[in-house]
């Protein structure tokens, strides 16, 4: 079976074959490429709708017709989620082990829920449209890259925090009394240094200050060095490294995956008419399977 570069990690092996739990027929439809396409387009289409719908001035029959498409979509990811959760045969619950499963899970199966709430309801409608990440590797090692850059990132917030603070304070201390609007307490001189970070008003804030004491001179230009370019610049180091290590660790998976696919397609090439040889090969086959699995979840 052809595999295509945009999707998910793929669970059959080099031979076409889903480990001996599956149900085969049933796991080669759902994950093959055409059905994968057709998924992929009735989330274009329900995220056009959604967008549509948005629009003022639509006839009663338009919206309609709009929020018809939108329910049929519904049940196509409903129908879509039951067949693959059935596809796993005797161990349903290894479909829980993908955490795109577990979210697609989440966002579907909640819908039925929250009809009577249309707030939440719009969201989840919303939220569907985020499945399309799923066909978009590039999109995932993107996504994997920020959830590991938040560590590193809620470090270099706590010392942002602290150097705002000493700023704000000393801000304060030498602008307060003449200029108490965005400088009379630390909330609002705390408010002028978080708009100076994007140098918004950069020129009025410093005119501002210039004419209240040279020493503002110091005090701006310390902060763009040392806030503005310095922390900043590494913030975005921070995330480029995280996005180089996501990446890394795809393609490491990725070659994983290859070798596990090899190893069993040479297993199921070594077909025996000894049942005890045949039990341990599927049995070792499965294990692999197994091994795979916990691989795609990393990616």
């Amino acid at each position: 079976m052809a595999q295509s570069k945009w999707k998910t990690a793929a669970p059959a092996d080099s031979t076409g074959q889903f480990p001996a739990y599956r149900i085969q027929w049933l796991s080669k439809l759902m994950y093959g490429d055409r059905f994968e396409f057709f998924i992929l387009s009735v989330i274009l289409v329900n995220g056009a709708v959604l967008a549509v719908l948005t629009l003022d001035g639509l006839s009663p029959e338009l919206e309609t017709n709009l929020l018809l498409i939108d329910r049929i979509a519904l049940w196509v990811y409903i129908i879509e989620l039951g067949a693959r959760l059935l596809s796993y045969g005797t161990k349903p619950w290894m479909f829980f082990k993908s955490p795109w499963n577990v979210f697609d899970f989440l966002i579907i199966g909640a819908t039925p829920f929250f009809q009577g709430q249309t707030i939440i309801l719009r969201l989840l409608r919303l939220f569907r449209i985020i499945r399309i990440f799923r066909f978009l590797p590039e999109v995932r090692i993107l996504t994997a890259s920020v959830i590991k850059s938040v560590p590193p990132l809620a470090s270099l917030s706590v010392l942002i925090s602290f150097l705002l603070f000493l700023y704000a304070m000393s801000g304060h201390y030498m602008f307060g009394a003449a200029a108490p609007e965005n400088w009379g307490d630390v909330g609002a001189a705390m408010k002028s240094l978080f708009i100076l970070l994007t140098l918004e008003n950069f020129p009025n804030y410093f005119e501002e200050g210039m004419a209240i004491t040279p020493m503002a001179l110091v005090y701006f230009v310390s902060y763009i060095f040392i806030i503005v370019f310095t922390v900043l610049n590494i913030l975005i180091g921070i995330v480029l490294n995280a996005m180089d290590q996501a990446r890394e660790e795809y393609n490491t998976n990725t070659r994983e995956i290859k070798i596990i696919n090899d190893v069993d397609s040479e297993l199921f090439s070594l077909a025996s008419a000894d049942p005890y040889v045949a039990r341990r090969i599927e049995k070792i086959r499965n294990e692999l399977a197994e091994i795979k699995d916990e691989v795609n979840k990393r990616r």
